[in-house]
């Protein structure tokens, strides 16, 4: 369904082949599951149609980012969160998260380097939640992703948290366009790509 940067996680990326074979869409994934290098693991398998594409025929991208927000890092599983020492106010974050839903110009949480014809972007759902006593999950769907954009605002996003960017000062940053007002990329070991909706 696309790239992801390098470092970031997937439980949710498709991938679609053409193939002249009686075999089924089970013995496939068996297939080439025994193959494949952990942690690369085929969820599932299934027969589309002739014209079908992973990338081209995406509707929306669900991406999750987690926040180990506690003085001590983990031990274990700390290539999949960002760790935050400092305490973050999440009412904070989801107050400016509510800013980013609906269309608009995200070029100030894109990073150079990726062709594309627009920098506008339509987002369904952006919000902070909490999973346990100390992980941050934040949720944000959209009809596409510009690069770095989720780690973008995620990194901004923190900065609002630590009583470092007011809300005010969040909108203003989204639309300035300008990527040097926005806080610092994120760490792409806390990114997912959750699900992708045909």
């Amino acid at each position: 369904s696309g790239r992801t940067d390098a470092g970031v996680h997937a439980r949710g990326q498709v991938a679609h082949f053409h193939a002249d074979t009686r075999l089924t869409p089970e013995a496939i994934k068996k297939g080439v599951n025994s193959m494949m290098r952990h942690p690369v693991v085929v969820m599932a398998c299934d027969t589309v149609p002739q014209d079908f594409h992973a990338q081209y025929w995406v509707k929306s991208k669900e991406y999750r980012y987690y926040i180990l927000n506690r003085r001590e890092p983990s031990a274990i599983g700390s290539d999949y969160v960002w760790h935050v020492n400092r305490p973050l106010d999440m009412d904070a974050m989801n107050k400016c998260a509510e800013h980013l839903v609906g269309a608009h110009d995200f070029k100030a949480f894109e990073n150079t380097g990726s062709p594309r014809s627009s920098t506008v972007r339509q987002v369904f759902e952006a919000t902070w939640q909490k999973d346990g006593e100390n992980i941050l999950v934040f949720r944000i769907s959209a009809s596409g992703f510009l690069k770095n954009m989720v780690r973008n605002i995620v990194g901004t996003l923190k900065d609002a948290g630590a009583g470092k960017l007011s809300e005010q000062q969040f909108c203003q940053v989204l639309s300035s366009c300008d990527r040097t007002l926005a806080g610092a990329t994120a760490p792409a070991r806390g990114l997912f790509l959750h699900q992708v909706i045909y």
